[in-house]
């Protein structure tokens, strides 16, 4: 990892001291926050990110689908990163990076409204501690720090559990939704600017997707506007959990 150009680590010490500092209330910044389109991608293109990348084939399929935007793929496993990492290099794609570090101090690598926008694909719902979904408000509360006003979340999950918490934060929090379905590939619309945004959702299919889709299982899409608030409320809700196994995840039927 460490011989590629567009990949950015935050080593162990570097991560414990911004995890330190923000919890005294500081804010630590990374080398890079402030200066992606200065320092590594030379334009001045929207910021695009993908939590939880994973192999990054999602992140390097936008790049590719989209060069006039910038894109950055963030996780904290590197062996996962790695492929999406070195393809990119291979295939000289300058308008895609990959960040490794904690998405809980994500506000430490990013100046405000640095971010254009994020999209989080097939995430682990986290269905015992909702702080840790990417989806909380707990993040909420970080990710408006680094994205502009009113720029653009996109939620792809298999987990209907993640789906419905989701939608229910969306709606509490009175975020405008740009569009939504809970099963993206038999849904279609009259509307030409909603058809788009399903088309441009449907375009690229991951690894786990192409699986989840081969087990009969429907995909869901939300997509909304951050607006930034002062206030937020969490959903206080009973959500069935998922009553399947997916890869990577340690819940089975019944379990609760």
């Amino acid at each position: 990892m460490e011989t590629f150009t567009n990949v950015f680590q935050c080593v162990a010490r570097e991560l414990n001291d911004m995890q330190r500092a923000q919890a005294e209330t500081e804010s630590p910044r990374h080398e890079m926050a402030g200066h992606w389109r200065e320092r590594y991608f030379h334009n001045d293109n929207p910021i695009v990110m993908e939590l939880g990348c994973g192999r990054g084939e999602y992140t390097v399929g936008l790049a590719r689908r989209y060069l006039n935007k910038n894109f950055i793929g963030i996780d904290i496993k590197g062996a996962r990163m790695w492929a999406g990492a070195k393809e990119a290099e291979l295939t000289g794609l300058k308008n895609v990076a990959f960040l490794r570090t904690n998405i809980e101090v994500i506000t430490s690598f990013f100046a405000a409204g640095e971010v254009d926008e994020i999209w989080i694909t097939f995430c682990d719902p986290q269905m015992k501690k909702a702080t840790k979904r990417l989806t909380s408000t707990y993040f909420m509360q970080r990710y408006q720090q680094i994205v502009r006003p009113d720029g653009l979340i996109h939620l792809k999950t298999d987990s209907p559990f993640l789906y419905t918490y989701t939608c229910e934060m969306v709606r509490l929090n009175a975020y405008p939704v740009l569009c939504n379905t809970d099963d993206l590939y038999a849904q279609n619309t009259d509307t030409a600017e909603q058809q788009e945004r399903l088309d441009d959702a449907r375009a690229l299919q991951t690894h786990y997707e192409k699986q989840w889709l081969d087990r009969g299982l429907t995909i869901k899409y939300l997509e909304w506007q951050l607006t930034h608030k002062t206030a937020f409320e969490e959903p206080v809700i009973e959500i069935e959990h998922d009553t399947y196994r997916s890869y990577g995840r340690n819940y089975t039927t019944g379990q609760k």
